[in-house]
């Protein structure tokens, strides 16, 4: 069996590569040899103590949890989610919403935002209208396809 030689430098440089881009892992193919380089899986759990007070009248306004909220998903206005991650409602902490029940909306506004792999993404409102109700808490973990907001 031939011995294997790495060139780290060339590991160096893939795992630059992989930090720049926010990538989660790199795969190369040369004949027979493969090398992977991956990060390590980060699983975020909102704690109970993080959400703001202010939070909690709007999850009181309108159903809680996955569950409740699943109902939701035929809702002709429902805004979904278009990945898995920690949805956020205000752009930082201690910073207002970035909208409330009852607001009037733009198509493209900002509705909230999701953190997916270290990654900010905005959420926008798909039309004009106001936001009838909002189904999840500041910083609660949301599934691909769940309503987060109903926006008529």
């Amino acid at each position: 069996m031939a011995k294997f030689e790495m060139d780290t430098e060339f590991v160096r440089k893939l795992v630059e590569i992989l930090e720049e881009n926010d990538l989660g892992e790199i795969e190369l193919a040369d004949g027979d040899r493969k090398i992977r380089i991956a990060r390590p899986a980060v699983t975020y759990a909102a704690a109970p103590t993080t959400i703001a007070a202010g939070a909690a009248p709007v999850a009181a306004a309108g159903p809680a949890g996955p569950a409740a909220a699943g109902d939701f998903t035929k809702h002709a206005g429902a805004v979904k989610s278009p990945m898995v991650g920690t949805a956020y409602l205000a752009p930082e902490p201690g910073k207002p919403n970035f909208v409330a029940a009852g607001d009037k909306v733009t198509a493209g506004q900002t509705l909230l935002i999701i953190e997916a792999m270290k990654t900010f993404n905005p959420i926008k409102a798909p039309k004009a209208g106001t936001v009838v109700q909002i189904l999840i808490e500041n910083a609660q973990p949301v599934e691909f396809g769940e309503a987060l907001m109903i926006v008529e």
